[in-house]
């Protein structure tokens, strides 16, 4: 029998397990990527009796694989926040999904595990730009509002690793930065360790972030704004989370934060407006390899020459 965990590699993602794996330490294999890298079931291959757990990762776009697994005789335990379709009836998986916009795959763990590891929650909540649920999971920890705003950077940072064309795009490949973080048991205790990954991740997110506030913005009205970012490493590292900054600046706005694919067209991460989180996900699947969820989504592979009609279509779903 074998144990696997299968994670997104983004905040999120990697926060979840972290959890999960304070509470039950269990030597597994881990199955991840860059946070657009969600078809992870297809590189599982089940064996009867194996334990798989499967977080942050759409059950919609992974369900034929979920049923194979099932069917080659594993047992799996399935916990998200994305748009799921319909979902199996079978004795070998529990599901624990929750579509609400204001919660995410680590919450919902938190809420499994009774709040046992609830800083770490905080931390991936930080990460999705759920800031008023990561206060409020926040609100029985007694944190100071230091000690908040420190796990709002730490989420945002874990968050920024994921994002990339590829692992060679980022700072750590998101299995050797889960192996790091689970050496400590509090996120307070890997901010604190000089040695650890904290500086790295830190300082990469912040060098980014000034280069992608130096772009111009390429369409902008009251309802929507496009950012095209140069083609370079460090854009395809910042989009997803410059996104959620420029949601938070204007959170009556969606915003698409586009960067150049290597094999041609646009990466594309769309941000519902804050005060309106609702849609991004139907929008992005209008569009082949898109998805994600209604506040915040995204689309794998834009054809340079659809980029009108993304806006047009922005324009339609979120005109006033």
């Amino acid at each position: 029998m074998s144990i696997i965990d299968v994670f997104n590699g983004d905040a999120d993602g990697i926060c979840a397990l972290l959890q999960l794996r304070l509470d039950n330490p269990q030597e597994s294999t881990l199955v991840t990527g860059v946070k657009r890298d969600i078809k992870l079931l297809d590189r599982v291959d089940a064996q009867p009796g194996d334990e798989i757990t499967v977080l942050d990762i759409s059950l919609e776009k992974n369900c034929s694989q979920l049923e194979r697994v099932l069917t080659q005789g594993a047992k799996v335990f399935y916990v998200d926040h994305h748009m799921a379709g319909e979902i199996p009836d079978h004795a070998g998986l529990t599901t624990l999904i929750d579509t609400d916009p204001n919660i995410c795959t680590s919450l919902l763990v938190d809420q499994h595990l009774g709040g046992k590891y609830r800083a770490w929650a905080v931390t991936a909540a930080f990460g999705d730009n759920m800031n008023r649920s990561a206060e409020q999971a926040a609100k029985q920890l007694s944190l100071s509002g230091e000690q908040l705003e420190a796990l709002k950077i730490l989420g945002i940072c874990i968050n920024y690793n994921g994002y990339g064309s590829s692992v060679d795009d980022l700072h750590f490949p998101p299995d050797q930065l889960y192996r790091e973080l689970a050496s400590y048991s509090t996120p307070f205790d890997f901010m604190a360790d000089s040695q650890s990954a904290y500086k790295r991740l830190h300082d990469g997110y912040f060098d980014d972030l000034s280069l992608a506030e130096q772009t111009e913005i390429e369409y902008q009205n009251e309802q929507v704004a496009v950012i095209i970012l140069p083609d370079e490493t460090w854009s395809r590292r910042i989009s997803g989370v410059y996104g959620n900054q420029l949601a938070n600046q204007h959170p009556d706005r969606a915003h698409a934060i586009l960067s150049y694919h290597p094999e041609g067209g646009y990466v594309v991460s769309v941000r519902a407006p804050l005060n309106n989180k609702t849609g991004a996900d139907e929008l992005c699947k209008e569009f082949p390899n898109g998805g994600g969820r209604k506040g915040a989504a995204g689309i794998n592979q834009l054809p340079i020459d659809q980029l009108n009609h993304l806006i047009d279509r922005m324009n339609h779903r979120y005109k006033v």
